[in-house]
């Protein structure tokens, strides 16, 4: 077995920590990309609380590995980069897909989430996910429905008894 520099051994511990403590990981595919284009998209990642570093191969592969997550090693070839976030899971395949529509040279390798491998097109979809203010309030909303039918079916007899008694008042004024 080879001997890993001490440097190297730091760099496979960090990769570890972002294995273990992201909510989302998506390796991507750079190659091609210009010098504007990837200051751009490492611009749009900072602003989306997005961490974004290109690492070797060998160092991922061992990094995934202390860190169990199995299934990788397939997706590393090339050139690849590591887009991770603790914070929100679907900002990270956002950003990335959204780049990757208009600039094609970024592919979407694959992705882990919670600690299971995800291929290209789960990425995408995630990324097609709502963001999460949406969905909690079409589940509070959805939740206040049964709620707000009720109040409307309640007062719709208490306004029957009133449209009765107004037509009484009336039909006794009138005679």
């Amino acid at each position: 077995m080879a001997v890993i520099r001490p440097e190297k051994v730091a760099k496979i511990a960090a990769l570890k920590e972002i294995f273990v403590n992201s909510k989302c990981t998506v390796l991507v595919d750079f190659c091609g990309l210009t010098v504007a284009q990837d200051t751009e998209l490492r611009r749009k990642m900072r602003e989306a609380g997005v961490s974004y570093e290109v690492n070797k191969n060998t160092l991922i592969r061992i990094a995934a590995q202390e860190a169990g997550v199995e299934g990788l090693e397939a997706y590393l070839e090339k050139n690849t980069a590591v887009a991770s976030s603790t914070e929100d899971p679907v900002a990270v395949a956002k950003v990335v897909c959204e780049f990757a529509k208009t600039n094609k040279q970024l592919v979407v390798k694959a992705g882990v989430l919670d600690g299971k491998v995800i291929s290209a097109d789960e990425v995408k979809a995630l990324a097609a996910l709502p963001p999460k203010e949406v969905l909690i309030a079409k589940v509070l909303g959805s939740m206040n429905a049964p709620i707000t039918g009720f109040v409307n079916v309640l007062q719709g007899t208490i306004r029957n008894v009133v449209y009765a008694l107004d037509a009484v008042r009336k039909a006794k004024e009138s005679a």
